[in-house]
């Protein structure tokens, strides 16, 4: 059964609708619309001349629309202590998207680039370092935890055709992570980061590690 259009949108033209309710699906439904290639371009650039009226459509919501500055994403971001609709993430999730960010912006601080792209080896590499305390994840949690945050349009992934060389998948960190966790600086990272680095689970009178 195909609904009424929107009252308040009835100056769109007929032909767009169909378009403007795929992008509106893909904003809900990742978070954010990627117009690199095909059809995305596509919606992409209708999405432009209907900028106004998609962001305003989010607004109640306290959902805001972000176009990126370098690469064609658009993107929805929940405003903080408003938004009802924020992306959850377990702990095991929020350690690694707190070491994506800080590969991004390492990546971005040594060289101005639009692209960051990195290992599983470097991601294994760098949760050891900033969290030495935790269990790393197996191979099979990896992939499992950067494909939720790949359709959440947070980064995307290659994986490698030979299992024995997992470790060399390639994982692109989109821009649009940081803006998920939008720290100022590295040291607005680092005392996030603190707070998981200290954590343990306690056992009778002794400790265990955290395991992802």
């Amino acid at each position: 059964m195909s609904l009424p259009w929107p009252s308040f949108w009835q100056h769109i033209p007929t032909d767009d609708r169909p378009a403007v309710s795929e992008i509106l699906t893909e904003l809900l439904a990742h978070g954010a619309l990627l117009g690199d290639t095909g059809r995305d371009r596509e919606l992409y650039l209708l999405a432009g001349e209907y900028r106004r009226e998609i962001g305003e459509y989010f607004a109640p919501l306290h959902l805001e629309l972000l176009p990126d500055p370098d690469r064609p994403i658009l993107q929805l971001r929940p405003v903080p202590g408003d938004c009802g609709l924020m992306a959850r993430f377990n702990k095991a999730e929020t350690l690694l998207v707190l070491t994506l960010w800080r590969l991004y912006h390492d990546a971005r601080m040594e060289t101005v680039r639009e692209t960051v792209v990195v290992t599983a080896n470097d991601v294994w590499q760098r949760l050891q370092l900033y969290f030495e305390t935790l269990t790393l994840p197996t191979e099979s949690q990896l992939r499992e935890m950067l494909g939720r945050l790949r359709g959440r349009h947070l980064v995307r992934v290659q994986w490698h055709d030979d299992p024995i060389r997992f470790g060399e998948s390639q994982i692109e960190i989109l821009p649009t992570l940081p803006r998920v966790i939008p720290f100022a600086d590295t040291a607005a990272w680092e005392q996030q980061a603190e707070l998981y680095k200290q954590t343990v689970l306690v056992e009778d009178s002794g400790t265990k590690e955290v395991v992802l």
